[in-house]
């Protein structure tokens, strides 16, 4: 099994190369990016072969391919992959519009080739855990969820994180996506109605895109859950972020944290407290899947369709906040 990374602008792409490398049998073949010195630099750093172009790493004929780049240009690399016969695992939000979603989705449809959307939480333990919890029956009737995805504001090499054209938006569109999806996993139903607010209390003199936001999501079978999402953590918090699921049943309460797995550790230096995470890797589970499923020839646990129907809940947070009124899906 032969895997290439095309771009290291998204950070994850750091975690994905040693990822590939842990798994039996996977040969990480190479990274390309459009950004010279970026590939330069992280090819040094992780001793990988750069090669010229995308095309280039392409005509290698891999299996995979893992596409980190930003998230307006997806779509391109994404194409890309297909018209070369290439399954595609594409970071998370899918596109920045759904016209760009969609083409990704024929594209990979008609050339046969594989789409899956990287969402690590499908994978992480505790959130498995909560669904197998669902799935039993062991909470009885939900009625609702509070749920929180908040971190640091992008900074340093990953400033197009803020830059709306690259990135879609801000902090809705960064932190709304992964809760939408394990939000429709877990209950099997879709989201009907969006209603959000947005603000930019937070580094306001910093960036020009929401910096926090709140969600309201109806879904069709009557469960109602809210998606805190935000840059509000500092930048000498322990950890550059988190992801918590509060579930209301008529059995009780249980809430889930996907990272409190970790040690606390201080050092001399000043605002050096951090966190050492020892549990689960989810992003592990989740590269791992990509590759099952292109060995095994089978439909990957999260495809396309799904990031699809993550990004509608994320622009139908845009509209609502705009216009100040619920928005019904599908848009």
């Amino acid at each position: 099994m032969r895997i290439g990374i095309m771009s290291f602008a998204h950070l994850h792409a750091e975690a994905y190369i040693q990822n590939l490398r842990a798994i039996p049998g996977v040969e990480m073949i190479g990274i390309a990016d459009d950004d010279a010195a970026r590939g330069e630099r992280f090819a040094a750093r992780f001793d990988a072969r750069l090669f010229p172009s995308y095309e280039s790493l392409l005509a290698e004929k891999p299996d995979g391919v893992l596409v980190c780049s930003e998230n307006a240009n997806h779509r391109p690399l994404v194409e890309m992959a297909a018209e070369a016969g290439v399954h595609v695992l594409s970071e998370k939000p899918l596109a920045t519009s759904l016209a760009d979603a969609r083409a990704m989705l024929d594209a990979c449809d008609r050339a046969g080739v594989m789409l899956m959307t990287a969402f690590p939480m499908r994978f992480s333990v505790p959130i498995v855990e909560m669904k197998s919890l669902l799935d039993g029956g062991g909470l009885g009737k939900v009625y609702g969820f509070n749920t929180t995805n908040q971190g640091q504001m992008p900074i340093a090499h990953r400033r197009w994180f803020v830059d709306k054209k690259l990135a879609g938006g801000g902090a809705v569109m960064d932190h709304t996506v992964h809760l939408a999806d394990i939000l429709r996993w877990v209950l099997g139903s879709e989201v009907a109605e969006v209603f959000a607010q947005t603000n930019r209390i937070l580094h306001a003199d910093t960036v020009d895109v929401e910096t926090g936001g709140l969600l309201m999501l109806t879904f069709a079978d009557g469960t109602f859950a809210s998606i805190d999402s935000s840059w509000s953590k500092p930048l000498n918090y322990p950890t550059w972020g988190g992801l918590t699921v509060e579930i209301i049943s008529e059995r009780g309460i249980v809430n889930v944290d996907a990272f409190s797995q970790n040690l606390d550790v201080y050092n001399q230096r000043q605002n050096s407290h951090t966190w050492a995470y020892w549990g689960s890797d989810a992003n592990q589970a989740m590269v791992a899947e990509f590759v099952a499923a292109i060995r095994e020839r089978r439909t990957p646990k999260v495809t396309g369709e799904d990031g699809y129907k993550a990004l509608e809940i994320a622009l139908a947070a845009y509209q609502s906040a705009a216009t100040g009124k619920p928005v019904k899906l599908p848009l």
